[in-house]
């Protein structure tokens, strides 16, 4: 079953892709904004049912005991969404999966921890990989954009390719603040948890967080910002908040198998996203452009490959 879990994960974050770019219009000034509604509503309802199902009682002060990696995960999410208003999800999507090669520096510069040598040339790949799409987005941008005085603020290429390197590293924060509160249930911040509770304890808090944050978006947009909820709009940001959370929940019987396959499987979801984009969006990308992110998701997958390794 750890293989349809994984396959199930890898297919449902690939689409989610898809349709959050589908739902990312650069018209609309919040589009970002009323997508993280959507997520949140939807992550409050996957909250309710694992409340729902747990076993033992939920205390509500772990929200705030998990907050900080709620908030790096939100606030990823949320910049993730702007920059998909302005940059092909072929280039964003890769990125914003870098997040591992983030995460490994990390554990290697503040924690001391030792690297693997295929987590070492992943995150090489990786880095590199991001460092030649950024100068060919920069001199795209310049190219097609010459900055002037007067049309400076209305170049935003570079600056949105700069949000999913954004996402990586406040994902890559969540995740790496998450090591410390998820390692060990004796050690855990967490209140009131058991061996067998203590991963869904922490998931329902950043569900019942990130649903807090959608309602207070909610009312911002409507009341303060005086736009109106128009449901035919959020059909494909529903849907991708979905598929987000369907995945994620995947991912957990996923990984719980046998992690040395499923973690590299689920890594390179990325790849699906790009053929979605290719079929449905119709995007294309330059040579040059095509080689760079295969470099990326190269090493993705090696970081995933890594990560199974050491399950």
């Amino acid at each position: 079953m750890w293989f349809i879990y994984a396959l199930v994960t890898m297919l449902a974050w690939g689409a989610a892709d898809l349709f959050y770019k589908r739902g990312a219009d650069p018209e609309e000034r919040h589009s970002h904004l009323w997508t993280s509604v959507a997520v949140g509503f939807v992550m409050g309802l996957h909250a309710l049912y694992l409340l729902l199902t747990l076993e033992g009682s939920y205390d509500p002060r772990n929200m705030l005991v998990y907050l900080p990696v709620s908030a790096m995960y939100i606030l990823s999410m949320t910049v993730g969404y702007f920059g998909l208003r302005y940059l092909q999800l072929s280039i964003s999507s890769p990125i914003q999966n870098s997040s591992g090669a983030v995460t490994c520096i990390l554990c290697l510069v503040v924690l001391g921890q030792a690297m693997d040598w295929i987590s070492a040339v992943g995150v090489v790949l990786i880095c590199a990989g991001i460092f030649f799409l950024g100068l060919m987005e920069y001199r795209k941008d310049k190219a097609e954009t010459p900055i002037t005085a007067e049309n400076k603020k209305y170049s935003i290429g570079f600056v949105a390719f700069l949000m999913p390197i954004l996402y990586c590293i406040l994902d890559a924060l969540g995740t790496f603040f998450d090591a410390y509160y998820l390692d060990d249930v004796e050690a855990t911040p967490l209140l009131n948890v058991t061996e067998e509770n203590f991963e869904s304890v922490a998931n329902i808090s950043y569900e019942f967080t990130f649903l807090i944050v959608g309602i207070i978006l909610l009312l911002y947009l409507v009341f303060i910002k005086k736009e109106r909820l128009v449901l035919k709009k959020q059909g494909n940001r529903v849907t991708a908040a979905v598929l987000e959370t369907a995945g994620q929940a995947a991912y957990v019987y996923a990984m719980s198998g046998q992690g040395v396959v499923a973690a590299p499987m689920i890594a390179a979801y990325s790849i699906v996203s790009l053929i979605l984009s290719r079929i449905f969006l119709k995007e294309r990308l330059t040579k040059k452009q095509y080689v760079t992110v295969a470099v990326v998701m190269i090493g993705i997958v090696l970081l995933g490959v890594a990560e199974g390794l050491a399950e």
